[in-house]
Formats: C-alpha cells, sequence, structure tokens
C-alpha cells in the first residue's frame, strides 16, 4: 500500500484528498499544512508520493517542491493547482513535479495521476 503525504494549507482540502485516497486504499503517512511542514515531513516520512498545493503561507508548494526534490531527487510529487495558475504549473513540472490536478478534484483524475506517477 502506497504512503501519501498532503500537503495545502486548508484542511478542507485536505479532507477531500484523504477521502479519495482512503477510499482507494493509500496510507496517509501525514498532512501538512504549508511548505516548510512539508519538507519537514518528507525528510522524516520519506511517503511514496506528495501532492502538494503551490499557494500556501511560510513556503509554497514550489520553492518545497525544489527543496525535497534537491535531497531527493526520486520524489513523486504532485502538484494541486486553483484554475489560472498555469504558469506555476509549468514552473513546478520544470522542477521536477510529476503531474498535477487542479481544484475542485474530481476523484477519478485524482486517482489517474496518482496511479500514473507510482505505475
Amino acid at each position: 500500500m502506497a504512503s501519501v503525504l498532503i500537503v495545502d494549507d486548508a484542511s478542507f482540502m485536505r479532507m477531500m484528498i484523504k477521502d479519495i485516497l482512503e477510499k482507494n486504499d493509500f496510507d496517509i503517512a501525514g498532512e501538512a499544512a504549508n511548505g516548510q511542514e512539508a519538507v519537514e515531513l518528507y525528510n522524516e516520512l520519506q511517503p511514496d508520493l506528495v501532492t502538494m498545493d503551490i499557494t500556501m503561507p511560510e513556503k509554497d508548494g514550489i520553492e518545497a517542491l525544489k527543496e525535497i526534490k534537491s535531497s531527493s531527487p526520486g520524489a513523486n510529487i504532485i502538484m494541486c493547482s486553483a484554475m489560472g495558475q498555469q504558469a506555476m504549473v509549468i514552473d513546478a513540472i520544470q522542477a521536477g513535479a510529476k503531474d498535477f490536478i487542479v481544484k475542485p478534484f474530481q476523484a477519478d483524475r485524482v486517482m489517474d495521476a496518482i496511479n500514473k506517477v507510482l505505475r
């Protein structure tokens, strides 16, 4: 069973992703509310996958992505973005994100992205 770290500053967004993942037999390694927590938890938990929001306080998702990838080049990170953040998504993909999902989340799109990355 793959473990996932869920990163989003909005607790209801974390709950939505957690719900989708748990229904599909994923193990929730942990949750982080900002990029700084994400980096610390990633290093501690070494999850199989991270869902990372882009816009967050303290450290945004792209900074956190770059930091995680510099210490763990093989990290599987999927970015979560609101509509209209295409430029940031391109930055994230260039920085090593494996895919992105757009809010509001659709369960099948979330699972497609995760299964493709973990395959």
